[in-house]
């Protein structure tokens, strides 16, 4: 992993910054007003700032060691030069890692749960029962990476698919790694409904969500309308038997969201404000900003075959992203959640499109 010339000399004018920081906080003559502000400034960019610093530092042993070990004649000393080459290349690895999540942004969102919603889109009972694949892909992932799961709301189909999944990820780096996973999720298959063998195209649209703290999104309890209703979904006699199942309506936005998955109403009205919170906070982000309108249409689109930011085509075990491009054939070991060999790369040449494109503007 390298830092483009771009954002190393972005990262340079914020060092000048941070230079400046440093006089200001060190001279017994700054305004206590501005030394305040001075402080804050610092703090933020403290971190980033010295290892950057760090950073250069390493690159310069990097270019010594290389013109020794071209110089070097003995062997054992070459050995030594190679060895401590590797360490350093390890170390600007990580600090150059740290500063591409640091640039990007991807990393302040770490402490906040990820909200997936997965929805079937063009291919009616396909499409809902290749919803149902994605959604167990996805939890096997997060299980394999330690990272905690709740399921907010699942809405079957008649032949065990899914129409829609909403659930919650907290973990380390969840956002950072399951952001790009916005989008349509294209399958072409022979569906288990189809007599005549013939491959089908369906699609499934997956938007990745940041949920919200409740002081972010205030909610006038006069503004919403609470139903209550008898749940439907799997949950053994007693959710039958009561109006335990939630749906609430944002009157000012008109937001609807329901829960059904929990057996007691409180439970479930708890979950159904959680992601009430989470639609809210997506609506207001896209008006105040044309930006942000235009990525949250373009993370599901349509949920047209069309429109697309990744294959899975089973008859030839292959998964396509279209964005980078990369093309893996193990797409069987993929459904069962070993997503690290096409998540990583994604996002790594993603977030370095991403920073280019902010260096730019």
């Amino acid at each position: 992993m390298k830092l483009s010339n771009g954002l190393k000399e972005s990262l340079a004018v914020t060092e000048q910054r941070f230079s400046e920081l440093e006089r200001v906080l060190a001279s017994p003559e700054s305004d206590p007003e501005e030394l305040k502000k001075s402080g804050k400034e610092y703090s933020k960019l403290k971190e980033p700032m010295l290892k950057f610093r760090a950073l250069k530092t390493i690159e310069e042993e990097i270019e010594k060691n290389t013109n020794l070990l071209q110089s070097e004649q003995d062997e054992e000393l070459k050995q030594l030069c190679l060895e401590e080459i590797e360490k350093l290349r390890r170390q600007a690895e990580e600090a150059e890692e740290f500063l591409l999540r640091w640039f990007s942004g991807a990393g302040e969102n770490n402490q906040h749960a990820v909200i997936l919603e997965i929805r079937a889109g063009t291919g009616g009972e396909e499409a809902a029962l290749f919803a149902g694949d994605l959604f167990r892909m996805y939890i096997k992932y997060i299980e394999r990476k330690g990272w905690k799961v709740e399921t907010l709301s699942v809405s079957p189909s008649s032949l065990g698919g899914l129409k829609e999944a909403v659930f919650a990820v907290k973990g380390d780096r969840a956002y950072e790694t399951l952001r790009h996973e916005s989008g349509v999720h294209r399958v072409q298959r022979v569906p288990v409904t189809e007599s005549g063998g013939r491959i089908h195209t369906s699609a499934v649209t997956v938007a990745v969500l940041l949920e919200p703290d409740e002081i972010e999104v205030q909610i006038d309890p006069n503004d919403l309308k609470v139903d209550t209703f008898r749940a439907s979904s799997a949950g053994g006699q007693h959710v039958n038997k009561t109006d335990s199942a939630v749906r609430i309506t944002h009157l000012s936005t008109g937001i609807v969201v329901e829960c059904q998955d929990e057996r007691s109403q409180h439970q479930n009205r708890t979950k159904a404000m959680r992601l009430l919170r989470t639609r809210i906070l997506q609506k207001l982000e896209a008006e105040q900003s044309e930006k942000i309108s235009r990525e949250r249409r373009s993370q599901v689109g349509s949920g047209d075959r069309s429109e697309r930011v990744r294959t899975y085509n089973f008859p030839q075990a292959r998964v396509t992203d279209h964005r980078v491009p990369i093309t893996l054939y193990k797409l069987p070991l993929i459904m069962e959640g070993d997503l690290d060999d096409l998540l990583v790369p994604l996002h790594t040449s993603l977030t370095s499109r991403e920073i280019e494109e902010k260096i730019k503007k």
